[in-house]
């Protein structure tokens, strides 16, 4: 058969890039993608996702560095944006949902429980050294 098998390079029309493994025309192993607005995947593919241990940059600098399931940020892992805001926790569907971490750049902190990306649950938030310990509801705390 002709269909992509075993390690190469394939270019898109609009400049984008795959490099990596294959297997059945699908990327499948580790690669790397990159765009022609400077964002890029580093990580694992299964059948055609990213799916596994992977990094992704985006355009502005912000970066996933963590685990992907069918193109899904999904499971562990810590996003940096450009502003300097990060979290590092659990996901589901791109969103924050779980336990985590998330600090803003000047200092304050949350640490507890997400859902749908929001903090929801038991959870600390700390200001200049003052904690604050409470209950929230879809980012409110009540």
């Amino acid at each position: 058969d002709d269909k992509a098998h075993g390690f190469g390079v394939y270019c898109h029309l609009d400049g984008a890039k795959y490099e990596g493994y294959w297997e059945e025309d699908k990327q499948h192993g580790e690669g790397l993608e990159t765009w022609p607005d400077g964002a890029r995947y580093n990580g694992q593919y299964v059948q055609g996702k990213k799916h596994g241990e992977g990094k992704f940059t985006w355009a502005d600098g912000s970066t996933y560095h963590g685990e992907f399931v069918d193109n899904n940020i999904q499971g562990t892992g810590k996003y940096n944006w450009a502003d300097g805001r990060e979290y590092n926790g659990t996901w589901m569907n791109n969103k924050m949902e779980g336990r985590g971490v998330f600090t803003w750049p000047d200092g304050r902190k949350y640490i507890g429980d997400w859902k749908d990306g929001k903090q929801h649950g038991e959870g600390i938030y700390i200001k200049e050294g003052k904690n604050r310990k409470g209950i929230w509801e879809m980012g409110k705390r009540i």
